[in-house]
């Protein structure tokens, strides 16, 4: 059964309102600094299924994305050296046993919070977007390798690769990936991202911005858990393949007045294949 049609009658679907771009606009966006960015963007209705039954079903080559269960060792998300030498080798280990890659290197990693006195930063991004694209994806390889080492796996196979984790339950402000076989082209529309991960003097970063489509399927996690951790695929060097999984926060309909707000984690990843 595709995943897409997994399910359509179910009662846990909700009705959301989510931000996309506007058909072939482009989108600048400015995190530490967002009354600056343009974002010619308009609110569509969108159903959003629960990922957790189709969990088995799900495919990083055919959906984009795969929900996992996976306990971390971590004891402190926000002790930046456990999460240097404890957590990231677990993203290296989840992606290789995945995607079967030669090697993973990781980069980007970011905190999120919805929390009144959180920095713009680190605040979840509202809108359908893909991160990046190839232009940037080399630009991290050469980065984290060097030029070099590099080259020499960027002749071969790659993909961009998130992984996101819950610090603790979300009870707000949940994070929708969409079925990447449901995106197509015609829906991205170029975005740059300036002073991004953190870092309000960072280059600029070359990604998407995404435009509604009704063929699209979303889903998400409820009430997800820290152990339960979305792995999703945003570009690969084989354009044959499937990739571009739309992600977004929502405001959920049924969020409760006195929610917290959300905590989670993410790591970019690219998984390099042997020439």
């Amino acid at each position: 059964m595709a995943a897409q049609d997994a399910r359509t009658n179910d009662d846990s679907t909700i009705v959301a309102q989510m931000d996309f771009c506007l058909p072939g606009e482009k989108v600048i966006f400015y995190p530490s600094d967002r009354g600056k960015s343009q974002w010619p963007y308009r609110p569509h209705e969108v159903r959003i299924a629960d990922a957790r039954p189709i969990a088995g079903e799900l495919a990083l080559e055919r959906n984009g994305f795969v929900l996992v269960e996976r306990d971390s060792a971590v004891d402190d998300f926000y002790d930046r050296d456990e999460v240097e030498r404890v957590y990231l080798p677990e993203v290296v280990d989840l992606v290789t046993e995945l995607t079967g890659a030669d090697r993973v290197i990781t980069f980007g990693t970011m905190l999120r919070t919805d929390s009144k006195t959180a920095a713009q930063g680190n605040l979840p991004a509202f809108g359908a977007h893909v991160d990046y694209g190839d232009y940037t994806v080399r630009q991290f390889a050469i980065e984290t390798l060097g030029a070099e080492e590099a080259e020499k796996w960027l002749q071969g196979r790659y993909m961009l690769i998130n992984v996101w984790r819950p610090i603790s339950v979300v009870r707000r402000a949940p994070f929708a990936v969409c079925d990447a076989s449901t995106v197509a082209p015609s829906d991205l529309n170029d975005s740059e991202v300036r002073g991004g991960l953190g870092d309000p003097n960072r280059p600029t970063l070359y990604g998407h911005a995404v435009a509604f489509n009704p063929a699209q399927r979303w889903y998400y996690v409820p009430d997800m858990r820290p152990e339960e951790v979305l792995v999703f695929k945003l570009f690969d060097s084989d354009s044959s393949a499937v990739q571009w999984t739309a992600h977004s926060a929502f405001e959920h309909p049924n969020t409760a007045p006195d929610a917290p707000p959300r905590e989670s984690i993410e790591v970019r990843t690219i998984a390099f294949f042997r020439p």
